[in-house]
């Protein structure tokens, strides 16, 4: 589906060989998750996620900023409980969607991300952001303690400097959060298609399915205690190593050759 087709979509989609990129484009507004992004996102993910062919994600914005977070305007048009509640289930499930695809999903960050903004890129997979990128959960500064975004906050960097950023709206700098853990690293501008198609390149030359049931494991071991989570990943291995992929990749190794992946 050529990315020409869809210019006048909220997520425009657009297949590169084996890297899918899923672009938010309402680039005068920043971005928002108004509710209709949600759905538009949503469905992009599942068409996206159920393709074999597709072996890597990239998700990015158009415009300025990534992400801004929630569509203020429309939160402020429908003062309903039902509605906020509606709203906010969406959203959850719409983050949740993402560590549940079998491909790695990379946030391509090069500029702000705010609020749910910043929530979608803690719950990427990746993260790879321009130097000039900033990040904040400021629902705050409005009134609007960011208690869905502290779901994925606390869970990718330590307590205390993700509490205050809750508690204060602040900013953080891109080598901030490299250094606290929400991103893997952030480079120049110009740099970034080129650093992210070379880290899609990586993970592509490795076998889907071992990817697959890896990042599977790595999200269901990490919510439990410790000898469960062993119990688990032994299974895992285990289911791994009688796939063919796997011992392709082992007699490779032994025969010093490179491996031939079914892929």
């Amino acid at each position: 589906m050529a990315e020409a087709d869809l210019k006048n979509d909220l997520v425009l989609v657009d297949r590169r060989g084996a890297v899918a990129h899923l672009t938010l484009n309402r680039p005068e507004q920043y971005n928002p998750l108004s509710f209709a992004m949600i759905r538009a996102l949503g469905a992009a993910l599942q068409e996206v996620g159920k393709d074999p062919a597709v072996r890597v994600i990239v998700l990015g914005g158009t415009g300025k900023a990534f992400c801004a977070g929630h569509d203020l305007g429309e939160m402020v048009a429908r003062p309903e409980r039902a509605f906020y509640e509606e709203l906010f289930a969406a959203c959850s499930d719409l983050m949740m969607a993402l560590p549940a695809l079998p491909q790695p999903v990379i946030a391509r960050v090069h500029g702000t991300a705010a609020a749910a903004g910043c929530q979608l890129v803690g719950m990427c997979d990746l993260a790879i952001a321009s130097d000039k990128a900033r990040f904040a959960v400021s629902g705050i500064a409005y009134g609007l303690f960011c208690s869905t975004p502290s779901v994925a906050l606390v869970r990718n960097m330590p307590r205390k400097p993700a509490m205050e950023m809750l508690l204060t709206g602040d900013f953080i700098d891109a080598a901030t959060a490299v250094a606290l853990g929400l991103i893997n690293r952030a480079v120049p501008a110009d740099r970034l298609d080129d650093e992210i198609a070379a880290l899609c390149a990586k993970i592509i030359s490795k076998p889907a399915i071992s990817i697959a049931r890896g990042k599977q494991l790595f999200y269901a071991q990490s919510e439990q205690p410790m000898k469960a989570a062993y119990r688990l990943a032994e299974q895992v291995m285990a289911d791994n190593m009688m796939d063919a992929e796997a011992r392709e990749g082992f007699c490779a190794f032994l025969e010093k050759r490179p491996p031939s992946w079914r892929q």
